[in-house]
């Protein structure tokens, strides 16, 4: 299995994020990415091979162009303005009616911004352009001939909106691959499957109304856990897109069992989509004890499911792309990474 990786994601290390109405050390670290690949190493894994840039036209096909400047300028701007140069967080949130666009720097990331878990700094956005990259060379190499790539994505994506940022993700890498693989084959259809214990609501809100694309999310129910305004099962996309878009909210505590009954509600869907391509937004907080989950009521999956979850999504005997998405139990989140690939190989 190929694997994409790169270090441009050292440049964004946020130093806190706001969580619950504390400012505390963010989650989503640097460590990460050098924790998987170690693993991935051990477990001989790869090669693991740089992607190259695609330039923005790939990411315009999916984000807003005014959002794109905002991640692309808004730190210095930010910082001139006056606001803490540790990180852009914002103080202020356009919502209900509050909806008019701002371009004051202080203003711009209560207007962009859906949260106070994405802050930005000097680095942030040559990173998320990076993982971009990292995504659209996986889908390169399925257009290629190769049926499993790995894109270890950092930052997160599967938040990010159009226009919006939000839980640690400022472009959607998985849509942005999507995108690339319907738009460089002809007649082609994508599957997305998100696995993070969070609804990816950024990839729903992109793909909602469009039939090209079927977004099936298994996740922690929005009833108790983040982002917690959408992710119900009665959203079921609109207009063009309608029944294309699949939810399937689960109890807090869910164990193995539990969530293999729902994967496979899942892939009968996606098996009776009969999609070209699959790009399988991986998540690991559905692990026991995941810190981030755990805030809001997580799941209980063991380490020995994940390579269970990896049969179980091969034998759809699709040509698939697996994005990094959320995973914060530094300690098992390695093992839990080569756990899907492993069962995905075989």
């Amino acid at each position: 299995m190929i694997v994409i990786a790169s270090d441009t994601h050292l440049q964004h290390n946020p130093p806190h994020e706001f969580l619950d109405g504390a400012l505390v050390p963010i989650f989503e670290t640097p460590a990460r990415v050098a924790i998987i690949r170690a693993a991935l190493e051990r477990a001989a894994i790869g090669p693991i091979v740089a992607p190259r840039s695609f330039g923005i036209e790939p990411v315009r096909a999916v984000h807003d162009d005014g959002y794109l400047t905002y991640l692309e300028t808004i730190y210095d701007r930010w910082v001139v303005a006056g606001g803490a140069p540790e990180a852009v967080i914002p103080g202020t949130l356009a919502v209900r009616w509050m909806t008019r666009p701002h371009t004051h720097p202080l203003a711009a990331p209560g207007y962009y911004t859906f949260d106070t878990c994405a802050p930005i700094v000097a680095g942030t956005y040559a990173a998320a352009r990076a993982a971009a990259d990292i995504a659209l060379t996986g889908a390169e190499r399925l257009l290629a001939g190769e049926r499993c790539v790995y894109a270890l994505c950092r930052p997160p994506g599967h938040h990010a909106g159009r226009d919006l940022c939000g839980g640690y993700c400022f472009l959607n890498n998985a849509a942005i691959a999507a995108e690339y693989l319907i738009r460089n084959a002809a007649g082609a259809t994508c599957a997305i499957l998100d696995i993070d214990v969070h609804h990816g609501n950024g990839t729903q809100q992109i793909f909602y109304e469009r039939n090209d694309v079927l977004f099936v999310s298994i996740h922690a129910s929005p009833d108790y856990q983040y982002p917690f305004f959408l992710g119900y099962a009665d959203e079921r996309g609109a207009g063009a897109g309608e029944g294309y878009n699949l939810n399937l909210p689960l109890a807090a505590g869910v164990g193995n069992r539990e969530y293999l009954l729902a994967l496979d509600q899942a892939l009968r869907a996606i098996a009776d989509f009969a999609p070209r391509f699959l790009v399988l937004s991986a998540g690991f907080d559905t692990f026991a004890g995941d810190p981030v989950a755990g805030h809001g009521g997580g799941f209980a999956l063991s380490m020995a499911v994940y390579p269970q979850i990896g049969r179980h999504i091969a034998a759809l005997n699709l040509p698939t792309l697996v994005v990094q998405e959320g995973g914060y139990a530094i300690e098992a989140l390695g093992d839990n990474v080569v756990g899907l690939l492993q069962g995905l190989e075989e």
